[in-house]
This record gives structure tokens, C-alpha cells and sequence, in this order.
């Protein structure tokens, strides 16, 4: 069985102790490859060092996290900017995207560094995965102009409506990222997923956090994975090893352009 964890944070300091037992895990299980989205530039050398431990393996992405739009955000989109130019290694730009959970006193901000990220992601022909807290309605009237594009990418995290997953069927080569939320006893994604196509989802970790049931309340690590496939396959009324072929190779296509 061949597994794909699109989106972990592998290189953040929960991982510092144990990374090769994390990696050994995640190899058990069946995951084959793991997908590392950047925050912002304090993480760009971290990052690159687990791919650099784990190549062929661990495969970096570039972009700004929302939540790390500041007063000097344009000083961290050089970064990246220069990042990008400099390396061809970088399989996707993110993550970024509109965060309105925690503050909005940057909000004009955030759009300005998503719409640099987009044209970016088409510029370099990269997928862009988006992170959005509070933000569908912003972040799909952002994405309307692009919808007739080669524009393509992750809706991470999904754990929205079935009328909020209509809207982003509308974009043909966007995909949303499902993780242990659907494990969750008060989630509804289960539900929702009975109206998107196994062709339009991937799974994901957002390892250190959201780590499924029953690992709720612990780190989450690209080994539970297995755990959000199982519930999604249930979903689905697949096996776990259709489940895990469709999204792997929804995954590949999307990434690495396999398939």
C-alpha cells in the first residue's frame, strides 16, 4: 500500500529528537513520500535540511504562511522570491493563503502577499497550496479571476460545507487536502465527502497538529496518516488500498506531474 502525507511540518522543533524513528514509521505504514510546506524564512533551512536527510522523500515547498504576514512581509516575500529563483527544487508554493481566525489587522496585507504567491505559482508552473481560517468567501472571490487558468493546487485542511466543496469543484485542478479532522466525533466531513470525487481529494497530516483519533491530544507524525485513510476509504466504501492508490496518485499528478 502506497501512502502520500501532502502536508507536514517535519521540520519543526516537535520533531527535533526522534525525525529518523518519525521518517521509520511513516516508511511502515506505507507512506512513500511526504510533501513539507513552509511558514515563513525561519523555516526555509530546517526544512531543506530534512529534505536534504530524506531525498527522494521529503519534498520542499516555498511560500508564506499567512499567519507570518507581518509589517514586514514584503522583506519575507523577497525571500521567497529569491528562493524560487535561485532552486528549482521546490515542487509547490505555499503555504499561504488568508488566515482571519487569529487577526485580521494585517488582512490587506495577506491579499497582497497571496496574489504575488498565485501569480508566482503560475509564473514558475507550481501548485499552490492554501490555507484558509475564516476566509472561504475572500479567498474564492481571490481565485474567480484564475478559475479559467492553468492555476492548480490544495485547498489544505478542507473541512468545510458541501456547498463550500461545490465552489472549489469549480476550479478543475484543484484538489482539497483531507486530514484527521474527519476523525473527529463533531465532524461532518464524512458526510460532505459522499459529494466530492475521490479524484478531487489527497490526504494530508498538518503533522505536529491535528493528529486523528485515536491519537487526538498527542502529536500528530505522517504515520497516522494510515489512521485518516481508514476513515476516508470507510467514506467512501472503498478498501483502504483503493483509497490509498486513488490519492496517491491524485498526489503525484498534482506534484510531480506523474500519472
Amino acid at each position: 500500500m502506497n501512502l502520500i502525507d501532502t502536508h507536514s511540518h517535519l521540520f519543526l522543533e516537535e520533531f527535533t529528537d526522534d525525525l529518523p524513528q518519525v521518517i521509520q514509521c511513516a516508511r511502515h505504514v506505507g507512506v512513500t513520500h511526504i510533501f513539507l510546506p513552509n511558514i515563513d524564512s525561519t523555516t526555509i533551512a530546517p526544512m531543506l535540511a530534512v529534505c536534504d536527510a530524506y531525498p527522494n522523500y521529503c519534498f520542499p515547498m516555498i511560500g508564506l504562511h499567512p499567519t507570518s504576514v507581518n509589517a514586514n512581509y514584503m522583506e519575507e516575500l523577497t525571500i521567497v522570491e529569491e528562493a524560487l529563483a535561485a532552486s528549482n527544487r521546490y515542487v509547490a508554493i505555499g503555504e499561504t493563503g488568508l488566515d482571519l481566525y487569529w487577526d485580521k489587522t494585517y488582512m490587506d496585507e495577506q491579499l497582497v502577499a497571496l496574489d504575488k504567491q498565485i501569480h508566482w505559482a503560475l509564473e514558475y508552473d507550481l501548485p499552490i497550496v492554501l490555507h484558509c481560517r475564516e476566509a472561504f468567501d475572500l479567498l474564492y472571490k481571490v481565485l474567480l479571476p484564475y478559475r479559467e487558468t492553468s492555476l492548480r493546487g490544495i485547498f489544505h485542511s478542507f473541512t468545510g460545507t458541501v456547498e463550500e466543496a461545490s465552489r472549489i469543484m469549480e476550479f478543475p485542478h484543484f484538489l482539497m487536502g483531507i486530514n484527521g479532522v474527519i476523525t473527529f466525533k463533531k465532524s461532518n466531513l464524512s458526510d460532505t465527502l459522499a459529494n466530492i470525487p475521490a479524484e478531487r481529494i489527497v490526504l494530508e497530516t498538518d503533522a505536529p497538529y491535528l493528529a486523528p483519533v485515536p491519537h487526538r491530544g498527542k502529536r500528530n507524525e505522517s504515520a497516522f496518516l494510515a489512521d485518516t485513510l481508514l476513515r476516508v476509504a470507510e467514506s467512501y466504501r472503498l478498501s483502504v488500498e483503493e483509497m490509498a492508490d486513488i490519492t496517491s496518485a491524485n498526489a503525484l499528478k498534482l506534484f510531480l506531474k506523474q500519472g
